[in-house]
């Protein structure tokens, strides 16, 4: 076992990204002073995700969907692991099939929130959406707890500290299971797409 490359910079940026202005829009909320920061940080939000999408289709091996996101049952078979008596749970190199469903739902539930929030932005009369929105941002909200929970749990069971590995983008593993490549440059293209979605949408 040894440190190999498994996270590339668009997925460690865009993770990062992602966090700190879904919790700045989500602390701006209520304060109309604010309320600009709040717009830019929901477009921010929104063009992450959406960058997301598509580079869970294209991007390297453990970016892509097929990689990590399972059947249902698969992602309760691992949880169950956890459970006192039960077998040592799998260790994966990259998500496991429990976090590939939150990162599903963490990018659906952003996703969603951003959406109904610039509708609720700028169509202020459809007091429904705004309604919507804001019970689609506590969920979102839930679902980072429960990823957080996650986070912690998995970390201390496979003794591994996946927040340094976010950052890093290194995990231990076999010689050879690393990825090729941290795609800086696509880095580049999803900065400059999300400020794009920023600068069109706000």
């Amino acid at each position: 076992m040894q440190p190999v490359k498994v996270w590339d910079w668009p997925t460690r940026l865009g993770h990062w990204i992602l966090a700190i202005s879904f919790i700045v829009a989500y602390l701006t909320a209520e304060s109309e002073r604010w309320r600009l920061v709040h717009v830019t940080s929901g477009c921010a939000v929104l063009g992450i995700v959406l960058f997301r999408l598509v580079w869970g289709f294209i991007g390297s091996h453990y970016a892509r969907f097929s990689e990590f996101v399972t059947s249902p049952m698969q992602a309760l078979s691992y949880l169950t692991a956890y459970l006192p008596g039960a077998h040592r749970p799998t260790h994966y190199l990259g998500h496991n099939p429990a976090g590939g469903w939150s990162v599903l739902l963490l990018l659906l539930g952003a996703g969603l929130a951003a959406i109904t929030g610039l509708l609720a932005y700028h169509f202020s009369d459809l007091k429904r959406i705004g309604e919507v929105h804001e019970w689609l941002s506590n969920a979102a909200l839930a679902m980072v707890g429960v990823h957080l929970l996650g986070v912690m749990v998995s970390s201390w069971a496979h003794k591994e500290n996946l927040v340094k590995s976010m950052v890093t983008g290194s995990k231990n593993g076999s010689a050879g299971k690393g990825i090729s490549s941290t795609h800086i440059l696509a880095a580049g293209v999803m900065l400059v797409w999300t400020l794009a979605v920023v600068y069109f949408l706000r």
